[in-house]
């Protein structure tokens, strides 16, 4: 894996002279009302107001499963050689199956410095439904008591683990897919690379929904959505300050296990599937990897969605917007399950 050197370059503040894409008529109204009661900001002081636990709306694993055709374990699993133990919540889908199940291994959002697995526990149970697989969501640690590369490496080391004992959870080795919405959409992207790098575990996909890939914050929509939107610029540059440090926050010379939009040869990655909000300050990063990745002969599935915000599925679920979305990813699924299951490999 390669990284170009250059020293850092100065963020700016400030849209480029352009106003910003509007937000789907829609979503408006929700817009409006996170507008006229806003969240405090995040700083480096108060990312652990209330801790990132368990708290409302997002149940435990259990939880998560209530009335569905699913069970949920809690595991813990050996993190990295020489960190802390791991854990992760698997889900099973109850009904018989015919064999060996696809897996889908999740890493959670929250800039890579809050956020809890709990989060996306029914995001990945309504994949485990849909699409007869099994659920890996996993608990990695967060900067800046943890900055880079603790999370990256947690996440490579479940996804080691779980490709290792894919046979004991009644999973298909071959059929492996990470997965993760921003900050566990870069963690997806950069486990693929360092799988590639490494020789380790044969993925299947990536499914990176609206994922959080380029430090350096110098595209046109990471200055259009300044202080709009449910993921500000001000977040993401703390993010990155606190992942990074001072020296390589903004820096071209970031390493790409960290900001895959570093990563200079995008050749050899499975299949990814990639979803971005128009009216998101993501939008140019997410484009432009996958751009550079059908520029490398590989293979991606890109989905901008008009007038859609960073996270419009999670705030807005029941939209239009948000039904097409879904669609798409079960759609892109199918085919990348299918196509992997039909010989073992993804043809």
């Amino acid at each position: 894996m390669t990284v170009p050197a250059a020293p850092a370059a100065p963020v700016a503040h400030g849209a480029p002279g352009v106003a910003p894409v509007p937000f789907a008529a829609e979503l408006q109204p929700l817009v409006d009302a996170m507008a006229a009661n806003p969240m405090p900001p995040l700083t480096e002081e108060n990312l652990r107001d209330g801790g990132t636990a368990f708290g409302p709306g997002f149940p435990d694993g259990a939880g998560a499963v209530a009335g569905r055709t699913v069970s949920a374990e809690e595991l813990v699993i050996p993190g990295p050689e020489g960190s802390p133990d791991l854990e992760i919540t698997v889900f099973h889908p109850t009904g018989p199956s015919a064999g060996p199940l696809p897996i889908l291994i999740n890493f959670h959002g929250g800039g890579m410095i809050v956020g809890h697995r709990s989060w996306e526990h029914g995001r990945l149970v309504d994949l485990v439904e849909t699409h007869g697989a099994i659920g890996v969501n996993v608990e990695y640690r967060l900067a800046p008591e943890h900055p880079f590369p603790a999370g990256v490496e947690d996440n490579y080391a479940a996804t080691v683990w779980v490709a290792e004992r894919a046979a004991e959870l009644g999973g298909d080795p071959d059929r492996l897919i990470v997965m993760g919405g921003s900050a566990g959409g870069g963690f997806a992207a950069a486990v693929a690379l360092l799988a590639r790098e490494r020789r380790g575990p044969a993925i299947a996909g990536q499914l990176l929904l609206c994922p959080m890939l380029d430090n350096t914050n110098r595209t046109v929509s990471s200055l259009q959505y300044d202080g709009i939107g449910t993921w500000t610029r001000d977040a993401n540059l703390l993010a990155w300050r606190l992942v990074l440090g001072e020296e390589l926050a903004y820096s071209d010379a970031a390493p790409a296990a960290a900001a895959p939009a570093r990563e200079t040869d995008l050749s050899g990655l499975p299949p990814a599937f990639i979803e971005v909000g128009s009216a998101e300050m993501f939008r140019d990063e997410d484009t432009a990897f996958a751009t550079r990745i059908w520029a490398a002969g590989g293979e991606a599935e890109l989905h901008v969605w008009s007038g859609g915000f960073h996270g419009f599925d999670v705030y807005a679920p029941d939209s239009e917007l948000t039904r097409a979305a879904l669609a798409a990813r079960d759609s892109w699924l199918a085919r990348v399950l299918g196509a992997a299951g039909s010989d073992g490999a993804v043809s």
